[in-house]
């Protein structure tokens, strides 16, 4: 409990430079193009023209979910999943990345991840705006469960962060474990319900219980409850309790191994 404190403390004393790295990471990796920042829109736009083009009007001719369009359903979701996709991928890499700035001065290692998780606010926020507008087009009306958005974006930054910790560090101690979780996130873009309504796949209901304890598919089917105002969290009460659980495991397990290995990262380097 002590390392998972000294962690958490270490994120609140230096929120500062999180968010000016985070800054600066952006201009960074987009200063050599001519749209500079705007890729951060329009990357994950395109992303979304073709899913739709491939989900929406080629294997599901225009179906509906439900009594709802595709398009509202499925931009929900993969809005979700593209920040949770990039952040998980970001972060797991981000101790590697920054180890010659790691080993040239005292800092902060546990920020980094965190680092990377803010920076993909800036893509993440302008697309929940799209969000937001394309779930007005299409007359669905704001209602009073619009506010717990806010209890599942706590939810989806303090998973981010527990599980961006942990990879972060066995990222360190084993290379080959950032390919390895590239393979694992392919895999959950197509069982987390970001695209693929596992509820209606004909799967058998186990195999969809089972699914659904995964946390990032609480986290987006979450939002789909808030923007369509289908429930509150707190009504799928199990479910609320497991995605905590691993929550906690997974800080548990992340703010050991971190402050076990960190004195040595550039030496397993």
């Amino acid at each position: 409990m002590k390392e998972i404190i000294t962690v958490i403390k270490e994120q609140f004393q230096h929120i500062g430079m999180i968010f000016r790295m985070s800054r600066y990471e952006d201009k960074a990796d987009y200063q050599s193009h001519y749209l500079g920042l705007a890729w951060q829109i329009l990357n994950p736009a395109i992303q979304v023209g073709i899913y739709y083009l491939v989900f929406g009007v080629g294997l599901r001719q225009g179906q509906e979910v439900g009594d709802l369009p595709f398009i509202v359903w499925m931009l929900i979701g993969i809005t979700a999943w593209f920040y949770i996709n990039s952040s998980i991928l970001g972060a797991s890499n981000s101790i590697y990345k920054q180890i010659s700035l790691v080993s040239k001065m005292k800092f902060p290692v546990s920020v980094l991840p965190t680092t990377n998780i803010v920076g993909n606010l800036s893509s993440y926020f302008p697309m929940v705006a799209i969000v937001i507008g394309t779930v007005l087009s299409f007359g669905i009306s704001p209602s009073v469960y619009w506010i717990q958005y806010i209890y599942y974006f706590i939810c989806m930054i303090s998973f981010l962060f527990a599980f961006g910790l942990l990879n972060a560090t066995i990222t360190i101690l084993v290379r080959d474990y950032h390919i390895f979780l590239q393979s694992v996130i392919r895999l959950l873009f197509y069982v987390s319900g970001a695209i693929v309504n596992i509820e209606d796949s004909g799967l058998p209901d186990f195999i969809v219980k089972i699914l659904r304890l995964n946390p990032i598919y609480y986290i987006i089917d979450g939002f789909r409850d808030t923007f369509l105002s289908r429930g509150w969290f707190f009504e799928k009460a199990t479910y609320t309790l497991v995605f905590w659980g691993i929550v906690f495991i997974l800080l548990i397990l992340g703010s050991h191994l971190h402050m076990k290995f960190r004195a040595k990262f550039v030496d397993y380097i």
